[in-house]
């Protein structure tokens, strides 16, 4: 898909583009009643009315790319050496050809609240989404514990998957090897593996094990989109501005494949 756009073979081209705005944020989130504290670092990039994002780890972006990179052709960043910047590149370009209002299945408004209140709306929603049934073993790759909660309300089970986390917020072990947690799933719900390079293998592992994968994206969720049918299952995209901005209502865009 990558080099699709960088190529010139998806219209309109990419070579029409330009970032006008860059942004780093560096966010933190600790609920009440937990112990652990999230740490998120986004990259933006405004390309006329979108925002192309992408979550990341501190040592793949520093904060100095914000002045680096509004005023640069998006064809540019597309190419830029770090992981990133492209995949917020692609999700600025398909976001702003493919905007979410008018390729998604359905968009949900998120009830204005509290973050936890948020958190369960939006989560409760992704299980739902996902048809988490009694008995199925569902493999969590990124770990959100407002999500563990509603797999296991609707009586799944949870193979929690992080790199950045030891336990879960009821001590249970995280495992650190995806391919083990993809291996036994019967589904399979993730977040930010673009941006860290292994969303290619949970592609090719779901469809090789025809167990289905749903996303919750706000790293790459247009990008995200493109995949829906072609490996991903259903979607969850929630653009930016981010429900954790905001105290008010905020929307997300819900996409389902075929039949489902």
């Amino acid at each position: 898909l990558w080099a699709a756009v960088v190529n010139g073979d998806t219209k309109p081209s990419v070579s029409d583009f330009f970032v006008t705005g860059a942004s780093y944020i560096y966010q933190t989130t600790q609920f009440p009643d937990s112990s652990t504290k999230y740490h998120n670092y986004y990259l933006l990039l405004r390309v006329g009315a979108y925002f192309g994002a992408c979550s990341h780890v501190p040592e793949q972006l520093g904060v100095d790319a914000a002045g680096e990179l509004s005023g640069k052709a998006l064809k540019s960043c597309l190419t830029d050496p770090r992981l990133p910047v492209r995949v917020a590149a692609m999700d600025a370009y398909f976001g702003t050809v493919y905007p979410h209002e008018r390729q998604c299945s359905e968009a949900v408004e998120l009830p204005g609240g509290t973050p936890t209140e948020k958190a369960d709306f939006r989560d409760n929603l992704i299980a739902d989404i996902a048809k988490v049934e009694q008995g199925m073993k569902i493999a969590l790759i990124g770990v959100v514990n407002p999500l563990i909660a509603a797999i296991r309300k609707r009586g799944g089970t949870c193979l929690p998957c992080d790199l950045q986390m030891e336990r879960t917020h009821w001590g249970d072990p995280v495992e650190k090897d995806m391919e083990k947690v993809l291996d036994s799933a019967d589904g399979i719900c993730t977040g930010m593996t673009l941006s860290n390079g292994t969303f290619d293998r949970v592609i090719e592992r779901v469809l090789e094990r025809s167990i289905p994968l749903t996303v919750y994206a706000q790293t790459g969720s247009a990008v995200a989109a493109r995949f829906v049918g072609a490996g991903i299952t259903s979607l969850v995209a929630e653009p930016f501005p981010f429900s954790q901005f905001s105290a008010n209502a905020t929307r997300v865009f819900c996409y389902r494949g075929q039949g489902d």
